[in-house]
């Protein structure tokens, strides 16, 4: 099968992780007879000091015309008093408008052979839930603004059925090949838009009769995910929310650099870690490539290669197993390199 795909390295980390995430999806390639031809394009604080624009006409054009995009990471902090629309992150959320990318889905799973994690280890044995998150719309997406003396600033929260429906749909999909279980997190006592959130998934939900649906408000859902994590399966939520209660789940995970995710749009998909570019890092060899290794695993299912899909996730719980880990794992006198990390996948794919 011959798959082209696009790829964005991004800042900082970026091309360290994506560097071992292609070196293995090659070796995937090699073993099951298809062919990747991947698409080098630039976002973020390069395209700025290129182009001027952190995410340049000629970048979303590769990405709408391949079958799947591969991003890295994006952000540098001496942009961050650019004007809006001219920070590398922008460039990601305008990719992601112009692409489609309603429905971002980011699991959270816990190896029990590594643990980092601060919380107690009886409140984590066999977590395993996945984040339905809201991609294009909501306060990120919404008219933003400041009063005349900059004094008043506003940023406007919109959603409209459509929107929530397409995702909605999504997840209830998903439960029912899990445990049959979606949390909508919202903030309906305050929010008019969360209410119209509740509204559109309720009648989602008499379609899903053997799905059960449950509503948690997100400061509730932020305590519940710490404290009892394992009552999740499915969680639904806006693109706010969704971005927060990822980025806290990663805490059960051990950390931001296990965590892969997707998002999918009706026509192209994009796959990312969800860890941010990490600048102390960058060049240091150290950076945790297996939330860029998974994502391409995301990638491979996306493309019907469930069997490779498998393998690549055999090969990454075998990492782990074997304490193949970079620094943010286990100790750093124990730990891997981000390329060691790499080697070991590959080398365990090609022997199989």
């Amino acid at each position: 099968m011959k798959k082209n795909i696009s790829v964005i390295e991004g800042d900082g980390i970026g091309p360290e992780v994506m560097k071992e995430t292609i070196k293995i999806l090659n070796s995937i390639a090699k073993k099951y007879g298809h062919n990747f031809n991947y698409q080098k394009t630039m976002a973020g604080s390069l395209a700025i000091e290129k182009f001027g624009n952190p995410m340049p006409e000629e970048t979303i054009d590769s990405c709408l015309k391949s079958d799947a995009v591969l991003f890295g990471c994006i952000g540098d902090a001496k942009y961050d008093k650019n004007p809006r629309g001219m920070r590398p992150e922008d460039g990601l959320l305008k990719l992601r408008k112009r692409m489609n990318l309603y429905c971002n889905i980011r699991p959270i799973v816990v190896h029990s052979k590594v643990n980092k994690s601060p919380i107690k280890e009886e409140l984590l044995d066999g977590v395993d839930f996945i984040i339905y998150r809201e991609l294009t719309g909501g306060i990120y997406f919404g008219e933003k603004g400041r009063s005349q003396n900059g004094e008043v600033a506003y940023d406007h929260c919109i959603y409209s059925k459509e929107e929530i429906e397409r995702i909605g749909e999504m997840a209830f999909k998903a439960a029912l090949s899990r445990r049959k279980k979606v949390t909508l997190v919202d903030k309906a006592n305050v929010l008019e838009t969360s209410r119209l959130w509740r509204e559109v998934i309720q009648k989602i939900a008499l379609d899903y009769p053997g799905v059960r649906l449950d509503f948690l408000y997100i400061d509730n859902a932020a305590m519940q995910i710490i404290m009892n994590p394992k009552k999740f399966d499915i969680i639904l939520t806006d693109n706010l929310f969704g971005d927060i209660l990822s980025d806290e789940s990663s805490v059960i995970a051990s950390s931001l650099g296990l965590l892969p995710s997707a998002s999918i749009g009706n026509n192209k998909s994009m796959f990312e870690p969800i860890h941010g570019s990490y600048p102390q890092a960058k060049g240091k060899n150290i950076a945790n490539p297996l939330g860029c290794i998974l994502s391409g695993s995301m990638m491979l299912e996306y493309f019907g290669m469930h069997k490779e899909k498998n393998l690549l996730e055999e090969a990454v719980k075998k990492s782990i197993e074997a304490r193949i880990c970079t620094q943010d794992l286990i100790d750093t006198e124990f730990s891997s390199t981000t390329e060691e990390v790499g080697d070991y996948i590959e080398k365990y794919i090609r022997n199989q």
